[in-house]
């Protein structure tokens, strides 16, 4: 069974011969790994078989970036969304916010002119030929993208967007659905030019380990729209949807199930999320990817990881519908053979008996979006700059010419979703 297989028996809540496998260790970690056993040439992702491969494109305001200071310690940086950071040189914390581009509705005006779809934010070259090769070796695909609160945090301080939520919420909205607009677009510009995907995983953090952010009504008046419109346009291309939102956002969840969301990750322990009790009660509905706790993966006894791993396995991995992660990513404390004692218990309580060895089901193509899910349609909203009526979900976009070395289609306008552009 290929990856791409396993993952999607997981997500289709059908039986797979094992429950699949992904991770997120720090480049610190790793490189302290590569001095424990890790062999140098060799990545985590090959040497644990991670079954995952990520593609994205530059969703940013292309920013000018510089490096501003470096000490011993730290590096001061400008970023691509046209803020200041302050990272450890390791970058294995948060970095510190300095200094945010966004910080009235006229500063948004001039972000925002600057997001507009192009070919040059895509990685033709590097990223085509990898994703190609990632296809033949079977893994499992994703467009990757942040959005939503978690994207608008490199634009404006997270107290000035939490009070600004709170206050005015068409305004948020408003920023939310134009980064959505610009990661469909892109998304439909790289599949009609080869890359070949099977799931959205996208990344917007909506809670801290106390709960929620910002409470599910103000999610509504926010978020729900642009969710509804991007789920629904990659399940029109008849992908699978993943969401990555740190914090404890279980009183998300039926929102995020009724947005269309197919798969929810990491489930942050320390956060107080519980794949057990998400599972019993929202199990038929969605899948559950996380929620093993790093903290005990560098804890000395080992014992204790072993009885994390065995005791969720037991009841997220039942029927389907769960796919191991940390519930976070993997951080610089836990060595080298503690990760591989983790793999270890992963595959071994990982296994499903009762699989028979069997043809995938199939998955549709494509997949009718629901009238309901088309926020633009009844808005009459203008994506970027044209009015758009409806999502495509009978007939695909009209395909646009591949790029060759000696073309440079940036300059003779492309059509995406049968409008053109230049």
């Amino acid at each position: 069974m290929t990856s791409r297989e396993r993952v999607l028996k997981a997500l289709n809540h059908q039986i797979p011969d094992r429950v699949p496998i992904q991770d997120a260790p720090w480049a610190a970690t790793v490189s302290r790994w590569h001095k424990e056993g890790l062999p140098e040439d060799i990545s985590p992702d090959k040497y644990f078989g991670y079954e995952f491969a990520f593609f994205g494109a530059d969703l940013t305001p292309r920013f000018p970036v510089k490096t501003i200071e470096v000490t011993e310690e730290y590096i001061i940086t400008t970023t691509s969304m046209g803020g200041k950071r302050k990272n450890h040189r390791d970058y294995s914390t948060t970095p510190e916010v300095i200094d945010c581009p966004i910080k009235t509705k006229d500063d948004w005006k001039e972000i925002k002119k600057r997001l507009n779809p192009d070919w040059k934010r895509v990685d033709w070259a590097t990223g085509l030929a990898n994703n190609q090769t990632a296809f033949e070796e079977g893994k499992f695909i994703c467009f990757g993208a942040a959005c939503g609160y978690d994207a608008l945090q490199a634009y404006m301080k997270s107290e000035q967007l939490l009070i600004t939520i709170a206050e005015d919420p068409d305004w948020v909205k408003d920023m939310v659905m134009t980064l959505a607009e610009l990661i469909i677009v892109t998304a439909e510009l790289m599949i009609n030019n080869g890359f070949k995907f099977d799931g959205a995983f996208l990344y917007n953090d909506m809670g801290y380990r106390n709960g929620l952010l910002f409470s599910p009504e103000s999610y509504r008046k926010t978020h729900y729209d642009a969710d509804r419109l991007l789920y629904g346009y990659f399940h029109s291309k008849g992908m699978k949807t993943l969401l990555h939102s740190c914090g404890n956002v279980t009183e998300l969840v039926p929102l995020l199930i009724e947005a269309g969301l197919d798969c929810l990750q990491p489930l942050e322990v320390k956060a107080g999320m519980d794949v057990i009790s998400l599972k019993e009660k929202y199990g038929e509905q969605l899948a559950f990817m996380g929620n093993i706790d790093v903290r005990l993966m560098a804890d000395d006894d080992p014992s204790k990881i072993e009885e994390e791993i065995k005791r969720k396995f037991e009841v997220a991995k039942r029927n389907g519908g769960y796919i191991y992660h940390s519930d976070h990513s993997i951080p610089k404390n836990v060595s080298f053979q503690q990760y591989c004692r983790v793999m270890e218990l992963v595959k071994k309580y990982g296994e499903y008996p009762e699989y028979k060895e069997e043809e995938l089901s199939p998955i549709p193509e494509k997949i009718e979006v629901p009238q309901e899910t088309k926020p633009v349609e009844k808005s009459g909203r203008k994506l970027f700059g044209k009015k758009t009526k409806e999502m495509p979900t009978e007939k695909p976009a009209e395909k646009v010419k591949p790029v060759q070395p000696e073309e440079k289609p940036q300059k003779k306008g492309i059509k995406i979703f049968g409008r053109k552009k230049g």
